[in-house]
């Protein structure tokens, strides 16, 4: 039994016989249900008149879409909102009788291949997935990053090294921490510093800073950077990014690894500090004065400790959301925000 994650889905269905689908589909999924206009019979269904019309408005509004259609009817009414296969939502194709359910459009990233999968157990049909590193068992690195929780630099080098490992191309792969789980996979060759790596051989490059030395190479970001940020009452997220900014720049650090950002609980109603961290794609955490004081850092502060009641703020912070990782980088400071960057430890 394949265990989907919490995501939205709509099922489209254009028949009779297919609504008696699609409500099977929608008990076991957690669907809504959208029906021809003709065919709704029962409260909680949505009709619709124009199922074209219909996906310009639902297309991105769920994770996942269920076409109990002909595989072009579903082709023709999501082609012209396709945009990326890192943003496109998951579309599964299924016939009325319920026989096959086609992974048709963002299998990996998306989850449209889980999806099918689902589909087919929930009313035992067959899944029908074709991306190529599934149905050859390479492993696919788009669907490996995400199990990982990795962020990926540049998309478009999926194609490129998912290409060579079904070539059976050896692959480099820099990966000091084997966040990838690799280490041991004959089909990559593990490379220990940026001196060895060879930008004429395709490569996938994991780490938390700048360093790559191939912009051909595929860049892997494991979230685990933590900020703690302290800031002056009322300063702009303009600034607080600001400097975010500079000192990741001149630490070599990558934004693309900030996993997280704290502060003290006296800044959880700052609107900057929360804009700051929704531009960072991170929800901030705050902790309690008598929790912060309990950590050791290097640069304690008698300035903060009058104006804030405990010795320090943003390196504290930094360390208790890195679980007592190491600081990579000691207070910096402007005349609004302060800011450190612990390591999140290793599991």
């Amino acid at each position: 039994m394949v265990t989907m994650p919490d995501i939205s889905i709509a099922i489209y269905t254009l028949t009779r016989h297919g609504l008696r689908l699609a409500k099977r589909l929608a008990t076991a999924l957690g669907a809504t249900i959208y029906a021809s206009h003709r065919h709704v019979d029962e409260k909680g269904i949505h009709g619709f008149t124009s199922l074209p019309e219909l996906i310009n408005t639902t297309f991105s509004r769920y994770d996942g879409h269920i076409f109990i259609t002909a595989a072009g009817i579903a082709v023709r009414c999501i082609g012209p909102l396709l945009k990326s296969k890192d943003v496109d939502p998951a579309v599964v194709c299924m016939d009325q009788e319920g026989q096959f359910a086609v992974s048709l459009l963002s299998g990996h990233l998306g989850g449209a291949n889980e999806l099918a999968v689902r589909c087919a157990e929930c009313i035992g049909g067959h899944p029908v997935i074709t991306t190529a590193t599934d149905s050859t068992g390479v492993p696919s690195m788009d669907m490996l990053a995400q199990a990982r929780g990795l962020v990926i630099g540049n998309i478009d080098r999926i194609k490129t090294i998912n290409g060579s490992l079904l070539d059976t191309t050896q692959v480099q792969l820099f990966d000091p921490d084997d966040t990838l789980g690799l280490a041991d996979n004959p089909r990559f060759t593990p490379v220990e510093s940026p001196e060895d790596w060879k930008p004429e051989r395709p490569g996938v490059w994991v780490s938390f800073r700048t360093d790559c030395p191939d912009d051909a190479a595929l860049r892997l970001y494991p979230r685990v950077l933590m900020l703690g940020v302290g800031c002056r009452r009322g300063v702009a997220e303009e600034e607080i990014t600001r400097h975010i900014h500079a000192v990741f720049d001149a630490a070599g650090l990558a934004l693309q690894s900030v996993g997280g950002l704290a502060s003290v609980t006296a800044k959880a109603d700052e609107p900057g500090l929360l804009q700051a961290a929704e531009r960072l794609n991170v929800t901030p955490e705050f902790f309690e004065k008598s929790h912060l004081e309990t950590i050791d850092t290097p640069n304690p502060s008698g300035t903060v400790l009058r104006r804030m009641g405990v010795e320090s703020v943003s390196e504290a912070a930094a360390i208790i959301l890195s679980d007592n990782g190491k600081l990579l980088v000691e207070k910096t400071k402007t005349k609004t925000v302060t800011l450190a960057v612990a390591r999140r430890r290793p599991c």
